[in-house]
């Protein structure tokens, strides 16, 4: 539950920061505020230490009123990398939001992971992975 509450106060850290708009926009914006809105996105992160026997990876789906409905947390033997474990996560929670959700919208700190699914020819050692997703 710990864990849980961690990750529930960086999504709201997270979503607090994208909502406040820097100032030299608001002077050339309409009077109406720009508000990012993370409804219906399941949210991911994979956790890989050199030292450990165990990766960790979770997610939370948040619904369009942006509460979390459902979330998942597991560990597994480490991965070969901090990148092959994000992967991971990322595939057990498309696996997940298959099963219990129409959500298909994923968000992520990785920015290697992102690129790697814009770009996979980029990313020849990770063939397999990708194609597991």
């Amino acid at each position: 539950m710990e864990l849980f509450r961690y990750a529930e106060n960086e999504y709201q850290a997270w979503f607090t920061a994208n909502k406040m708009i820097p100032s030299t926009l608001q002077e050339h914006s309409s009077d109406e505020p720009q508000v990012i809105s993370l409804g219906n996105i399941c949210l991911i992160d994979g956790s890989w230490t050199s030292t450990s026997h165990f990766s960790g990876s979770g997610w939370a789906w948040m619904d369009r009123l942006e509460k979390a409905q459902l979330m998942g947390r597991r560990n597994y033997i480490r991965r070969e990398s901090p990148l092959h474990s994000k992967v991971e996560a990322l595939r057990w929670a498309m696996q997940s939001m298959q099963q219990y959700s129409t959500c298909q919208s994923f968000g992520m700190d990785c920015k290697d992971l992102i690129a790697m699914i814009k770009e996979p020819q980029a990313w020849p050692s990770f063939v397999t992975e990708l194609e597991r997703i």
